[in-house]
């Protein structure tokens, strides 16, 4: 009987956590397979030591703002640079992406340092994570740039010249450039050879007591599985 009884109370404890997110394809997004890739695994983190994700979306600045009040259900939002904050502390990495720079194939953009990029006028989507001494210079005015809501945006102002290049996730360039309403700037654009760094991804937990609990528990999910296999089955959509 206590042996039955254990067996059956186990589910009991099980807990939901709830994070927001944004269209970011692929490693998320509502109408994406299993949400997207990141969301893909976060879930098979938290079922791998007994909990359920329940994940909303918004637009970007929305959802980091929802995440971060007090008096919200969520505990977090992904996926996310790491970045110097009181407000969050981050999970263990979710993967790694390459980030760089999109241009037009026929007026490419050369730089060495960073700070050559400011020969330029360069696309970055408004309050995105981009490198920390990028975001300096466009903080201290060196840096000429023009913020939009979305990469897409920035992919079809770099397609018409309106501006010379644009911050960009490699893995999210090659998603927009596939679908088949992009055929008319596919051939236009390509990454720079020039990578500006890798970055990993992150959940951005509240840095509460809440928020702590809720990381220690990803954080021993995630070390259960197979992080890689499960962003390669959910990358390609």
């Amino acid at each position: 009987m206590c042996l039955w009884f254990i067996g059956f109370s186990n589910p009991l404890y099980a807990e939901t956590l709830y994070l927001t997110s944004l269209h970011w394809p692929p490693f998320s997004g509502a109408q994406l397979k299993n949400q997207g890739a990141s969301i893909a695994v976060a879930r098979a983190a938290l079922e791998a030591v007994g909990h359920t994700l329940v994940v909303d979306f918004y637009p970007w600045s929305r959802a980091v703002r929802m995440a971060s009040r007090n008096d919200s259900k969520y505990s977090g939002y992904l996926p996310e640079y790491a970045y110097p904050t009181d407000k969050f502390i981050f999970s263990l990495p979710m993967g790694r992406s390459a980030l760089g720079i999109v241009e037009q194939k026929s007026h490419p953009i050369s730089w060495m340092q960073q700070r050559d990029l400011n020969h330029y006028t360069i696309g970055i989507v408004k309050d995105y994570v981009n490198t920390s001494e990028l975001d300096k210079m466009i903080a201290q005015g060196s840096q000429p740039f023009e913020a939009v809501a979305s990469d897409l945006h920035n992919l079809n102002k770099v397609a018409t010249g309106r501006i010379d290049a644009a911050i960009i996730d490699e893995h999210v360039l090659q998603y927009l450039l596939a679908q088949p309403n992009m055929a008319h700037i596919r051939d236009k654009l390509q990454f720079n050879k020039k990578l500006l760094t890798y970055k990993e991804l992150f959940i951005a937990f509240k840095n509460d007591a809440d928020g702590r609990k809720w990381r220690d528990r990803f954080n021993l999910g995630i070390t259960k599985i197979d992080i890689q296999k499960i962003l390669k089955q959910n990358m390609a959509q």
